[in-house]
């Protein structure tokens, strides 16, 4: 998913690097970003949060939000000062209960000065009492929050938190989070997780939501606004929540033609990668102006564009295997994206064999051949495509191929104990690219390095011996005369999960 080509690390790179004073001796501040050098503002230094307790205020014809998030956290250095990652007006911040010093700096920093400096190790309560209006704010020229008809949605990759909440923002950082929303009767606030309670008072309904597993601050999502609500359970026995915008039109009826197909699809995915990893499933459909979709942790986001053409079963595939491949693995920077992207475009051609309408051999065939040596395709480097091809087609079209190469290797038994052991191995987690090098190595009992070299981080298209060598068949073909599988144009169609 993503749409964005500009990388917003200039103007932060610049504000890293000024010398700020200790406010005592021994104590420093945290660092304004967490170290990805992708996004050099992006999440913070100096703490890890364990937990998140939202309780909001929203109402959807102004679009004003008003809340108290109170984040658990624990210092990992000798504190004077820290960031949040937050865009919208904050009235009072305590720390441990005593009010603290706040100013704002760069895009999106909150600065936080506690009244006395914080020792490493120390477990930290910080509230942040905050309100504005989402849409009104933007950071490095762009907003993810979306204002829809009947209220809003908070949800973007790599960020979206900044816009409803105070965070680390960085996938280094995961939490549980308690997501409680209050909004006027007849409105509905769709979050991730399970629904806890909902409760009216005076024209007011509030909806309590959990997560309860770690989720990167992605991943956490709002929508409020008029939806038609679903439930039910998959066979597996988890249960299932999906909403659809009740002005959808003419893509109502496909939206919920594929996202009602959600238990079916991760029970079938359960037997690629392992067990459902969270006690919440579903999906939502907002009636947005977006093009893309999105792995919000239990409940995907969908925008209507989707299903312009009639129902889309890829897209739900691809993600709900990003819950595996994605939220309860999750990337260790954002340069490893590729254990993200090529992976749920991966599911996407096994689908493609489920349903008989290309096997993954052919899909990969055909994206070999379809695209010349000349082609800019080959230029991109999945393994490390840089901030500003980071959600590139070759992430995901390239991203697959190399794990069909990857499979004709190392032969279907040892591959298929990859996808399913992998997950299990970094649960909850974070994992890199090197990684899932290292991991396929040790499943395999093959040296790998040349392969991954080969397909993931070389920036021109793998020449015809290295194709055969990995079994792709049409490797001597000319562009586009590879036949093309009967899966291919649903598959292309949800390219615009990585698009506005």
């Amino acid at each position: 998913m993503h749409r964005r080509l500009i990388a917003p690390g200039a103007l932060a790179t610049a504000s890293l690097m000024l010398a700020i004073p200790a406010s005592a001796a021994g104590f420093s501040p945290g660092a304004p970003g967490i170290g990805d050098p992708y996004y050099p503002a992006y999440g913070n230094g100096g703490y890890d949060v364990s937990h998140y307790d939202l309780r909001l205020k929203y109402q959807p014809q102004t679009d004003e939000l008003e809340g108290t998030a109170t984040l658990l956290a624990r210092t990992t250095q000798d504190l004077s000062r820290f960031d949040l990652d937050f865009l919208l007006d904050v009235s009072e911040v305590r720390i441990n209960g005593s009010k603290a010093s706040f100013t704002t700096s760069g895009e999106h920093e909150l600065e936080i000065t506690p009244k006395s400096p914080l020792a490493k190790g120390t477990s930290v309560t910080v509230v942040v009492r905050y309100r504005g209006v989402p849409s009104s704010k933007q950071a490095y020229g762009f907003t993810s929050w979306h204002r829809t008809p009947d209220g809003g949605v908070g949800a973007n990759e790599p960020e979206a938190a900044w816009w409803w909440f105070p965070s680390n923002d960085h996938p280094l950082d995961k939490a549980t989070y308690d997501v409680s929303v209050q909004v006027p009767d007849g409105s509905q606030a769709i979050s991730n997780g399970t629904l806890q309670s909902t409760s009216s008072r005076l024209g007011w309904t509030r909806w309590n939501w959990r997560s309860d597993k770690p989720q990167a601050t992605y991943l956490a999502t709002l929508a409020v606004g008029k939806f038609d609500i679903t439930t039910g359970t998959t066979d597996g026995g988890i249960p299932v929540v999906n909403a659809y915008s009740k002005d959808l039109g003419a893509n109502y009826g496909a939206a919920r033609a594929s996202v009602e197909r959600t238990g079916e699809i991760a029970d079938w995915l359960s037997e690629y990668f392992g067990p459902y990893p969270f006690d919440a499933l579903g999906g939502y459909v907002p009636n947005t102006t977006t093009g893309y979709a999105l792995e919000t942790q239990t409940r995907p986001f969908y925008s209507p564009r989707q299903f312009a053409n009639g129902s889309n079963t890829s897209v739900v595939v691809h993600e709900l295997a990003h819950q595996w491949y994605g939220d309860l693995v999750s990337v260790r920077g954002w340069k490893d994206i590729w254990v993200n992207e090529g992976f749920a475009r991966y599911a996407q051609w096994l689908w493609s064999e489920h349903e008989g309408e290309g096997t993954a051999q052919e899909l990969a065939d055909y994206v070999y051949a379809s695209h010349p040596a000349d082609d800019a395709f080959w230029t991109v480097k999945p393994g490390d495509p840089g901030p500003e091809n980071q959600f590139d087609i070759a992430v995901y079209d390239r991203g697959a191929l190399a794990l069909q190469a990857l499979r004709n290797e190392i032969g279907d038994e040892a591959f298929f104990a990859v996808l399913k052991g992998w997950p299990q191995k970094f649960a909850y987690g974070n994992a890199s690219v090197d990684d899932f090098q290292r991991y396929a190595e040790e499943v395999s009992g093959r040296p790998l390095a040349a392969l991954f070299d080969t397909w993931l981080f070389q920036p021109s298209k793998p020449g015809a011996p290295a194709a055969r060598g990995a079994s792709i068949a049409k490797a001597g073909e000319a562009a586009g005369a590879s036949v093309q599988p009967k899966s291919w144009k649903k598959i292309a169609a949800t390219n615009d999960v990585h698009a506005d």
